[in-house]
Parts: C-alpha cells; sequence; structure tokens
C-alpha cells in the first residue's frame, strides 16, 4: 500500500530548522593575547640570556643564613606590629561609635594624626623618642614625681620599630573596622536587644560575624602592606630586617641587583602565602553570602525525572515535539 503526502502524519513532517548560531568574532582579543605573549618571550629571553642579572649571585645568597634571618625578622615585625595595629583599632572603631563625645573627637584625632603623618617621619621620632624623653615621671602635674622610669632600649630598634608601625597601622585599620561594623543593618541590634541580649554578646555572636565578611579583605591587603612597609625601619634605626640585610651584601659584594633579586624573591613568596591564607578567611566569612558554587544535582534522579517526562509527553494531544517545548519553555 502506498501512502501519499497528504495521508502522512502530522508527527512526521518536516521539523523546523534550527538557527545556525554563528559566534561573534574578536580579533582584537587575540591581537592582544598575541602582543601579551610576545612581550612574555621577551621578557624571559631577557631574564636568560643577560649576565648582568648575576643568577649564581642569586642561587648563592637565596638561602644564606644572614637573609634567612632577615626573613624571619621581617615576619616577626609584621605579626607582631600588626597584633599591635588591630587591638588599637578595635578599640578606636567602638569609640568613633560611642556616645560619648570625648571618645569620638580622641579616636578622630588619633587617626588624623597618624594618618596625616608619614611612616618614616613616625619611626624616626621612636627611634629618637630615648632623646627627647630621657626619663618618664608619674606624679602629681607641675608637683612632685612620684615613680620615674628612664627609658632605655634593650631590643636595639626593634620594640620601636614595632610601636612606630602597630602605631601607624592602627589609624587605617581603624577605619576598615568602623566601615565594617556601619555595614550591619541597625536592625540588627535592635532585633537582639529586643531578645534581652546585652551589648557585648551582640557585638560578639551577631555584629562581628557579619562585619568580617567585609573588614577581611582590607585587612589582608594592609597586612601585605605591613610586609613591606618593614623594609622603612632603618629610619629607627633597626638592622636587622630582610631589606637592610640584603643591601649590606650588596654594598659587600658590590652587586646590588642579584641582591635586590633576592629580596624580592623572598617578599614574592611571603606575600603568596598570605593571600592564600587570606583566601580562606575570606572564604569562611562569605558562607550563605558569597556561594558562588553551583547547586549538586544528583544524576540519577535527572534522568528519572527525563524518563517520566518522556513518558508524560508521549501520550499529550500536541506530541513529544509539542510537549517537550513547553517543559522547555517552563523550565526557563
Amino acid at each position: 500500500m502506498t501512502v501519499h503526502k497528504a495521508d502522512a502524519p502530522a508527527s512526521t513532517a518536516s521539523a523546523p530548522e534550527l538557527i545556525k548560531a554563528v559566534p561573534v568574532r574578536h580579533p582584537g582579543r587575540w591581537v592582544g593575547a598575541a602582543v601579551i605573549v610576545l612581550l612574555l618571550a621577551l621578557a624571559v629571553q631577557s631574564l636568560a640570556t643577560n649576565p648582568n642579572f648575576h643568577w649564581d649571585t642569586v642561587a648563592l645568597y637565596i638561602l644564606d643564613v644572614n637573609v634567612v634571618r632577615g626573613v624571619g625578622w621581617t615576619l616577626l615585625l609584621t605579626v607582631l606590629s600588626m597584633i599591635l595595629a588591630i587591638v588599637l583599632a578595635v578599640v578606636l572603631a567602638f569609640m568613633r561609635q560611642s556616645d560619648n563625645p570625648i571618645f569620638r573627637w580622641s579616636a578622630w584625632a588619633w587617626v588624623w594624626f597618624f594618618r596625616g603623618t608619614p611612616v618614616y617621619t613616625q619611626l624616626i621620632f621612636w627611634g629618637l623618642v630615648t632623646v627627647l624623653y630621657p626619663t618618664v615621671s608619674l606624679g602629681i602635674p607641675f608637683g612632685p614625681a612620684l615613680v620615674t622610669w628612664v627609658l632605655e632600649d634593650p631590643t636595639r630598634g626593634f620594640l620601636p620599630a614595632v610601636i612606630g608601625l602597630g602605631l601607624n597601622e592602627s589609624a587605617y585599620l581603624a577605619e576598615i573596622f568602623r566601615a565594617g561594623l556601619k555595614s550591619v543593618d541597625k536592625g540588627q541590634m535592635e532585633a537582639a536587644e529586643a531578645l534581652g541580649m546585652h551589648r557585648g554578646k551582640i557585638m560578639r555572636r551577631i555584629i562581628l560575624p557579619q562585619a568580617m565578611r567585609v573588614i577581611v579583605p582590607p585587612t589582608g591587603n594592609e597586612t601585605i602592606g605591613m610586609l613591606k612597609t618593614t623594609s622603612l625601619v632603618l629610619a629607627v634605626p633597626f638592622t636587622l630586617d630582610l631589606t637592610f640585610v640584603t643591601n649590606s651584601l650588596a654594598n659587600k659584594t658590590y652587586l646590588p641587583i642579584p641582591l635586590l633579586i633576592v629580596a624580592a624573591l623572598w617578599y614574592l613568596l611571603v606575600t603568596s602565602i598570605l593571600m592564600v591564607g587570606q583566601h580562606f578567611i575570606e572564604k569562611h566569612y562569605g558562607k550563605g553570602v558569597d556561594n558562588l558554587a553551583p547547586a549538586v544535582v544528583n544524576p540519577a534522579a535527572t534522568k528519572a525525572a527525563a524518563a517520566g517526562l518522556g513518558s508524560a509527553a508521549d501520550t499529550m494531544p500536541g506530541g513529544p515535539t509539542v510537549a517537550g517545548k513547553d517543559i522547555e519553555e517552563s523550565g526557563r
């Protein structure tokens, strides 16, 4: 029996022709990428073939005992200065939020002074503080002194360096912490007070965990900046940090460039470690807000749902094509 074209069922009719999508071409991107690759190849060639870099000297001093000791002192300066700065910054941030005008204006004056003067100048001052104040007395103003201390520095500049770096950094961190606290809606505080929670517990359990998501990224940047700012402690003077040690070795060998490369490689290594730590801290405090991971889909459930939809589509009046189209549109 011959089936004429007119007698053919509608389901066997020719399917509509699909649109042939042509992706948009971006020749400028390829040109820019080619230029970057070319410049990178030239830089690698220059680093590998230029004898003035003295890579043998870099390899000789990269693990030198004095250099490694300088890295240790630099890390100690960074850690202690940041601890001091964070403690002061938290206090200053709460003072800026206080209802007491004396607290507010005192914190403002602190931030104004330490942000308005160069850190190098502050380090020089703390290095000369024993010249300005040989002794410190505690007693009645304009009256007799009850207790007197003779100021001296047995740390050979380490303690003044930590104080100078920490006080300067506290002014910047105070503004970061204040911005983080202000980023939390006031309704959170009001709701917690309505539940009978005291202010300290509200700050510890509700406000600070939410503010940390705003505080952590700039604080991580400030920590990395502090690591590099330690190169200025020569102003105290403190002469055991990485920059001073490599400069001293350069003056002995008359080869400044390879020793600068040694210092740069160590700074890059420590900075990279700090950046990894910052990433995980940000990920911890960004839970529930910065969740960019796609939803987990069970493959077995997807197949079962597709099979069920397919069998239901066959029984629909419009046939599988129409049903599939409707299902696809509803999925969108």
